[in-house]
C-alpha cells in the first residue's frame, strides 16, 4: 500500500483539505461518464474526502469508496452514510463486480513505482465486472504544471503555502505548509510521477484494459489526459 501523504492522513490536515480544493467543477465530467456507461455500481479509488463518491450516491448510484488515509475517510463518512467506505488500497475490495471504477484528483500520479502502479491496475481490474470501465485523469507531462505551482492562500483562517522542492522528471516533489490560527504549523511533503501517454497505454494494456478514448479535462483543456478504458 502506498503510504498517504500528511495532507490526507493527518487528523488536523484532512478536515481542511476541501477548504482549499475549490468547487470541484471537474467532477461533472465523471458524472457524465457514469451516465453514458450505464453504470449502477461505481468504485471510487482514492476517494479521499469523498467528493465524487457522495455526489454519485446523491444521484442514485451504488458507490464504494476506498482510500488508505483514515483521516480523509473520517471526513468522507461525516458527509454521507449512503456510500460504502473502505479503508485500504484497492486490493482489499476484491471481486466487487463494479460497472465503473473512477480515479479523480490525479490520484494516478501518487503511484511512483511501476510495481505499485501495476498492482493498482490489477486490483481495479479484479474489482470490475468483465466489460466494466475504468476512468482516470493524470497531468500531461508536456504541460509542465509544476512551473505554475507555488504561493500562499488563506481560507477559514488557515494559511496554506506551496513550494516545489525538487524536479527530477518524471518525479516532481513539493511541500505544503499550514499555519493555523492557534499558531500551530504542519507540513506535508508529496512526490508525483508524470507518466506520458504511451507509457500509460502500455501499462493499461498489460493489465488487461483496452483504451476506448483519451479526452481533455473539460475544465482544464490541454493540461490533463482523461483515460476511458474497458476491462477485458
Amino acid at each position: 500500500m502506498t503510504s498517504p501523504d500528511a495532507i490526507f492522513a493527518h487528523p488536523r490536515l484532512a478536515p481542511v483539505y476541501d477548504t482549499f480544493d475549490g468547487d470541484r467543477g471537474d467532477l461533472a465530467a465523471y458524472l457524465a461518464i457514469a451516465e453514458e456507461s450505464g453504470a449502477r455500481l461505481v468504485l471510487d479509488v482514492g476517494c479521499g474526502t469523498g467528493s465524487l463518491a457522495v455526489l454519485l450516491a446523491s444521484r442514485g448510484y451504488a458507490v464504494v469508496g476506498v482510500d488508505p488515509a483514515a483521516a480523509s475517510l473520517a471526513v468522507a463518512r461525516a458527509k454521507s452514510s449512503d456510500v460504502t467506505w473502505v479503508h485500504g488500497d484497492v486490493s482489499v475490495v476484491g471481486a466487487l463486480e463494479a460497472d465503473l471504477a473512477t480515479m479523480t484528483g490525479n490520484v494516478a500520479q501518487v503511484f511512483l513505482t511501476d510495481e505499485d502502479w501495476a498492482a493498482t491496475l490489477r486490483g481495479i481490474h479484479g474489482a470490475l465486472r468483465p466489460g466494466g470501465r475504468f476512468v482516470f485523469e493524470t497531468r500531461r507531462p508536456a504541460y509542465r504544471a509544476w512551473e505554475e505551482w507555488g504561493g500562499v492562500e488563506v481560507r477559514a483562517g488557515v494559511e496554506q503555502r506551496l513550494v516545489v522542492t525538487d524536479v527530477r522528471l518524471p518525479f516532481v516533489s513539493f511541500r505544503y505548509t499550514y499555519r493555523f490560527p492557534s499558531g500551530e504549523v504542519l507540513t506535508s511533503d508529496s512526490t508525483l510521477r508524470f507518466r506520458d501517454h504511451d507509457e500509460l497505454v502500455t501499462s493499461l494494456t498489460a493489465a488487461g484494459f483496452r483504451v476506448l478514448d483519451v479526452r481533455q479535462a473539460p475544465d482544464r483543456p490541454g493540461r490533463e489526459y482523461v483515460f476511458v478504458t474497458q476491462r477485458d
